[in-house]
């Protein structure tokens, strides 16, 4: 299955290598660099790269790109998940992932990478039971390590992993009960310049904090749950109950996880939260254009738009650019062409607004295509899929737990042509 693990920083280092199978020499990446050096950005690197004798699969992450290295056909989601597995125990262990923790950890990453996966098939990975089986590393526990010379793997085998339910460990005991849970929503969508939708779609995850003494059953029903209908569970979900019912079933690990992530891409399902009007003109004789955008709420059911940060690429031939915002604060970067506007919150009273010209290059043609519009933002308390909590309900246990539940919609690449 998987023979090694390379992980390469943004500048082309490799600072970690893992192998599970026999050792395969480091020059395999230089495809990886190759195709690294075609690509412009990071992310276009293309996740599976063709070799003689390897297939390298990657993912990146926190500035780090994680690759696998395969010697045979394999289904490439199968590695992929994997690989984001890894990605997220390192977060679970060290707070943080990137470059100089994992250094500083090496022991411990190595100690967790080689319970992963055994003989190149993976093997442990729930953090529940990695935990057991290896600690994290705490202050206390690596001064003790280091004077004694032990190391952080476990005396026990962990209680969950012979059991039916292996991401649950046995006798948890919490003093205050509680389980919170996150809903979620990304929105992708592009605008077209009349303000039509061109395409919409909803990311969606619920991810779930749950602290709960002994062997809890949790049962999470929804107002409109067939809403859901491309849906990826945690294992903990009993799909039966969720196919008869629509009743999210489960006993659930320890901690946080994420209960299950959803996908929305029926248009008329996708509400979109926020409007641009612009005026963007580029004349043939004149060296100044005109530039002029406001934004404002739409269907956002009375919840505020807050975090709202606007971007675009102008064209070449714009030397600088003289705007006033009527709230927030904008940046034109001459070289890069990159103007960005940090608005902040909207209010639906005094709409905010960039207006101002830009100056052009004497004598250039008018560019080809005005420039599209990008913008990030959050609202508080609203899932924009309509997707709402019924009622949470737990049982095989006598207390009273805490319960919550929070919604969060924002941005995912959402953009508006002029």
């Amino acid at each position: 299955m998987i023979h090694s693990l390379f992980l390469i920083n943004s500048s082309g280092d490799i600072f970690l290598e893992k192998h599970w199978k026999s050792v395969v020499s480091r020059s395999v990446c230089d495809y990886f660099f190759e195709a690294q050096e075609r690509a412009t950005e990071a992310e276009n690197v293309p996740p599976v790269i063709p070799t003689p004798h390897h297939y390298l699969l990657s993912v990146y992450r926190h500035k780090i790109f994680f690759v696998a290295v395969i010697q045979t056909e394999v289904p490439p989601l199968f590695v992929f998940e994997f690989l984001h597995r890894v990605v997220d125990t390192f977060q679970d262990y060290f707070g943080v992932c990137s470059e100089p923790v994992i250094k500083d950890n090496v022991v411990v990453v190595y100690e967790v990478l080689e319970e992963m996966l055994d003989n190149g098939f993976p093997l442990a990975t729930e953090s529940n039971i990695l935990k057991e089986l290896i600690k994290p590393p705490t202050i206390l526990r690596t001064v003790v390590n280091t004077i004694t010379g032990s190391t952080n793997v476990g005396d026990q085998l962990p209680t969950g992993q012979l059991s039916v339910v292996p991401w649950r460990r046995t006798g948890v005991k919490y003093t205050n009960n509680e389980a919170y849970f996150d809903v979620v929503e990304e929105i992708d969508a592009i605008i077209d310049k009349s303000g039509s939708t061109v395409t919409a779609e909803i990311q969606g995850v619920i991810d779930a904090c749950v602290k709960l003494t002994g062997m809890p059953d949790l049962t999470l029903s929804f107002m409109n749950p067939r809403l859901l209908d491309d849906v990826s569970f945690h294992p903990c979900v009993r799909f039966k109950r969720w196919e008869s019912e629509r009743i999210l079933s489960f006993i659930p690990p320890d901690g946080n996880f994420r209960l299950l992530s959803y996908h929305v891409s029926a248009q008329n399902l996708v509400a979109i939260p926020v409007y641009v009007k612009h005026g963007i003109s580029f004349r043939d004789s004149s060296s100044l254009g005109r530039f002029e955008i406001t934004v404002g709420p739409k269907q956002t059911m009375g919840k505020t738009i807050e975090g709202v940060i606007v971007t675009s690429q102008m064209p070449k031939g714009v030397l600088n650019m003289s705007l006033t915002p009527s709230q927030g604060t904008h940046t034109f970067d001459p070289v890069t062409k990159m103007l960005s506007w940090d608005v902040g919150k909207i209010n639906p009273q005094k709409l905010p607004s960039l207006k101002g010209t830009m100056s052009l290059q004497v004598g250039a043609s008018k560019p080809d295509e005005n420039p599209t519009i990008n913008l990030q933002f959050k609202i508080q308390q609203l899932a924009i899929s309509g997707l709402k909590v019924n009622r949470l309900d737990m049982y095989g246990e006598k207390y009273k737990p805490f319960k919550g539940i929070k919604y969060m919609t924002k941005a995912g690449k959402f953009q508006v042509r002029t």
